[in-house]
């Protein structure tokens, strides 16, 4: 049931356009640390709206019943990966400060949301393993850009915490690509599948 409904054009065309308004507000969000981002880190720095970007596009392909493997394991890998790190950051934020407003909780649902449905298209996407070595080459890339030349989202109250933050997101990075591997290529590798 659940895999007929993911495969309804009127379910993907709705989840299309909830995900590039996601995108796009995701941008936007990103919109004043991007203003005094060098010009070579612009890509590395807004990661959930890259990662729904990913999925976006996706979906707009799945539409067509067109793999675009390199996407699906860019998506795959970064929607888990920043799906799951944007609601552990929104609750260490609560614990922290104590509150967190409305709009952390829509974060936290939001990027829940995106975790999820990178999880729910496993079944769909024709990823490789060359595919996954290059999202994970990306992944792994993107943590050294965020903590090693400390482009990380800006999160003022858990600065002071970004050492740890950067050896949870590097294992968040493996656990994911790990994810990705067992339900795409180690599935697909299995007699019988």
């Amino acid at each position: 049931m659940i895999r007929f409904i993911l495969q309804d054009n009127r379910f993907v065309l709705i989840l299309f356009f909830i995900n590039l308004l996601g995108t796009i507000y995701g941008y936007w969000w990103y919109e004043s640390q991007l203003s005094i981002t060098p010009p070579i880190f612009l890509i590395f720095v807004p990661d959930s709206p890259t990662a729904s970007l990913f999925f976006t596009v996706f979906l707009l392909f799945f539409l067509f019943r067109k793999p675009v493997p390199y996407i699906e394991a860019l998506a795959l890998i970064t929607l888990f990966k920043y799906g799951i790190w944007a609601v552990v950051m929104n609750l260490l934020t609560l614990w922290t400060d104590g509150s967190i407003g409305w709009q952390g909780y829509m974060l936290i649902f939001s990027h829940l949301g995106m975790a999820i449905q990178g999880l729910l298209y496993s079944p769909f996407y024709s990823i490789q393993l060359r595919h996954l070595t290059v999202a994970a080459i990306w992944t792994l890339h993107n943590d050294v850009i965020d903590y090693v030349f400390e482009m990380m989202p800006i999160y003022s109250s858990l600065t002071t915490y970004m050492n740890e933050i950067g050896y949870f997101t590097f294992w968040l990075s493996i656990v994911s690509i790990g994810i990705a591997y067992t339900l795409t290529v180690k599935k697909n590798r299995q007699p019988g599948m």
